[in-house]
């Protein structure tokens, strides 16, 4: 996984217009997925690819109503993953590489039932209780389990 700093993107905006003088075409991040650019996806995004297997991404939505017993799957470096069953939750957030398991998500909240798009969650060690930091939500992205079409239905 690369991690974007000065350095990184001063090479990636060389490398770019390198390419672009080349083949005469802009050459932009993420035009190619992992596996189409001959890396490997990380633990993190592996593990998420298989918990979207058999599931059809939806249209963003800004807030998700948050339930107390509603679950929360923490991917490393990745995303959290909210709820279960027949529609589920990507929440990526402004710097997914800051999420860890081991990190227990605290929101302050007096009244409402919806994590949104731009809250702020600080986070606490699972043991110890200590802040770790914080972390801004993005849109969420709901993954609707596809109906498999059955052989006789033809």
């Amino acid at each position: 996984m690369i991690r974007f700093n000065a350095a990184t993107a001063s090479a990636a905006f060389c490398g770019a217009a390198a390419l672009t003088l080349l083949t005469g075409a802009p050459a932009m991040a993420g035009d190619a997925s992992p596996d189409e650019a001959g890396q490997e996806l990380s633990k993190g995004e592996a593990r998420l690819a298989k918990m979207l297997e058999g599931r059809e991404a939806g249209e963003p939505v800004n807030c998700i109503n948050s339930l107390a017993h509603q679950r929360v799957t923490t991917i490393d470096d990745t995303a959290y993953v909210y709820g279960r069953g027949k529609t589920i939750y990507v929440q990526r957030t402004t710097r997914p590489q800051d999420i860890d398991r081991d990190d227990v998500l605290v929101l302050e909240r007096f009244s409402g039932s919806q994590l949104c798009r731009q809250d702020i969650a600080n986070t606490v060690e699972r043991y110890s209780g200590f802040f770790t930091g914080a972390v801004r939500f993005e849109d969420f992205v709901p993954y609707t389990r596809v109906e498999q079409a059955s052989e006789g239905a033809r």
